[in-house]
């Protein structure tokens, strides 16, 4: 192990957020050979030049991915590929002829880390979703997620999945994220899965519940089981199904519940703000701005029309004037620090302001100035779009573990075959 690598392929790297994590859990294990951030219609690529400006080795690559060709990724030869990708509508459809199989309809990404999937074969795959792929579309609920699982059963994956609230962990963000872990089927971890049922996989000894724990019961019962059809365009087309907060998928069976996290004592906006002294005047509201949010987070009920016509009531409740000092920050948003009604609000030794850009990196766990290549509106943006470093962080130790039994089977099977 000390002299081997996890070669990384990361997808819609943004500032590096996997990457980081990664280096944080063992920077001589993981190397990120190719990284990968574009930011289509955009002249400026900030969140790809604050990578490069972040980290020195790998091959940083700012172009439309679905413009590499599969070459590329199997020259890279990566053990682990991994990436928060966008949640778009992921049905899929048959070509004209059907000489060609499934493909994704046009613009959806996640086909991408299929092709880099089955051109490279890793043995693990890491992936990072808003937590409403489980239920979407609202119209179909669940298929684009079982997409998804069906998929990696198609490359001969099994699928690992929970929903993290960073906050109970013990990190500053009250971030609720969906993680996707697949494992290759054959490699000594699936192998050693055998040895567990399914409920002691999500509850006790899979990928998430070591890192991660739960309690040993689901929340009121839930917990089903399904098989996902073996056709995955009736899948794109019929299949509905309520997907838990964590589950398993293998060879196309999946088990599902609604977990229940063991909190930690958790990182509060108290434990992240910067002194005072250098908070600079423009981060506090004016009177003004103090009116406005006053306004936008207080209890409303307006008269709105539709565009056919149709007049209702638009009701929206209250919220407090300023974030608890005392608890973790809301979920940040990409128009943080603007004038909108989910933007962090603080009053400290009476005066109201917006958190600093500085304080948004640690919100996620970035190191200090991580995205100061940027202008302050961006670095909101961006940090808006980033996960927390720290869940990435307790991965990379969880597949640090697995390696070592990789390696160690490997070992054995090889002195096996010499004897």
């Amino acid at each position: 192990m000390q002299n081997s690598k996890i070669n990384v392929i990361e997808l819609f790297a943004g500032v590096g957020g996997f990457r980081l994590g990664l280096k944080k859990a063992n920077p001589e294990l993981f190397e990120v050979v190719w990284g990968n951030q574009w930011e289509p219609s955009r002249k400026a690529q900030d969140a790809f030049d604050c990578y490069v400006h972040n980290f020195e080795t790998g091959i940083h690559s700012n172009e439309d991915i679905t413009s590499v060709s599969n070459e590329t990724f199997i020259d890279l030869e990566p053990n682990l590929v991994v990436g928060g990708f966008p949640c778009q509508d992921y049905s899929v459809a048959r070509t004209l002829s059907g000489e060609k199989g499934l493909q994704g309809k046009k613009g959806v990404l996640f086909w991408e880390i299929k092709r880099v999937i089955e051109n490279t074969q890793p043995k693990y795959v890491l992936l990072e979703n808003v937590d409403r792929l489980l239920k979407s579309p609202s119209s179909q609920r669940g298929r684009d997620f079982a997409v998804m699982l069906a998929t990696f059963r198609d490359l001969g994956y099994t699928v690992e999945w929970r929903v993290l609230n960073a906050a109970d962990y013990g990190f500053a963000q009250r971030r609720r994220r969906v993680f996707i872990f697949a494992y290759k089927n054959g490699i000594a971890f699936e192998q050693a899965q055998n040895n567990y049922s399914k409920d002691q996989i999500i509850f006790s000894k899979g990928f998430f519940a070591k890192p991660f724990p739960v309690e040993l019961e689901p929340y009121q019962d839930r917990i089903t089981s399904v098989t996902l059809p073996t056709d995955i365009v009736s899948i794109s087309d019929d299949f509905s199904f309520g997907f838990h907060t964590g589950g398993i998928m293998k060879h196309g069976e999946v088990f599902t519940a609604h977990v229940i996290p063991v909190e930690e004592k958790p990182t509060t906006l108290r434990d992240i703000l910067i002194d005072e002294s250098e908070v600079d005047e423009k981060f506090y509201l004016s009177e003004s701005q103090i009116e406005k949010f006053a306004y936008l987070r207080g209890p409303k009920k307006i008269e709105r029309k539709s565009a056919d016509g149709h007049v209702y009531l638009f009701s929206e409740g209250g919220m407090s004037p300023t974030d608890d000092l005392d608890k973790p920050g809301r979920t940040m948003l990409t128009s943080e620090g603007s004038t909108n009604r989910s933007t962090h609000i603080v009053e400290v030794n009476g005066r109201k302001r917006f958190l600093t850009p500085l304080e948004c990196e640690r919100l996620n766990g970035f190191d200090d100035n991580w995205t100061s290549t940027m202008s302050d509106r961006m670095r909101y943006f961006c940090m808006g779009n980033a996960l927390v470093v720290g869940l990435i962080k307790r991965m990379g130790k969880r597949i640090e573990e697995i390696e070592k039994l990789n390696t160690q089977t490997d070992i054995q099977l090889e002195m096996s075959l010499k004897s």
